[in-house]
């Protein structure tokens, strides 16, 4: 039975990798995510309404608020052989009043200790907003 459910949770995992993103509207705004600390980014929100597919943002010109879901791990206790990373799960939301059609940027989650960051790029590598709102559980 166990291999079984295996079986079945891995071929939905797959199932889903293998789903390629949909072409790039010129006349959209495209959101990529990154993160260097933490285990995953993805898209929970535009404006208020949840998102069909977690792995970007494509948005009409002008302003929106976008929220993603980051998790990371962070050692409780100190740093020592017996310590187990626990995970950390936070809704991170920002505003940018600014998309322009036709341009990639990149949100970039990150974590330090136990809080949670984010800065919005644009195509140019330049900060144009960061977190407003950070919400984590455990």
């Amino acid at each position: 039975m166990r291999t079984f459910l295996l079986l079945l949770v891995g071929c939905v995992l797959s199932a889903c990798a293998s789903t390629p993103l949909p072409p790039v509207d010129p006349n959209m705004a495209w959101v990529d995510f990154q993160t260097l600390t933490g285990k995953l980014v993805m898209a929970e929100r535009l404006d208020g309404q949840r998102v069909a597919d977690g792995r970007y943002f494509q948005v009409t010109p002008g302003g929106h608020e976008l929220m993603v879901r980051f998790d990371f791990e962070v050692i409780v206790g100190g740093r020592s052989l017996f310590s187990d990373p626990q995970e950390r799960l936070c809704y991170i939301t920002l505003d940018y009043d600014n998309f322009q059609p036709g341009q990639r940027y990149r949100l970039q989650a990150r974590s330090l200790g136990f809080n949670a960051y984010a800065r919005l790029y644009n195509a140019q590598g330049k900060v144009v907003s960061e977190e407003r709102l950070v919400n984590c559980l455990p």
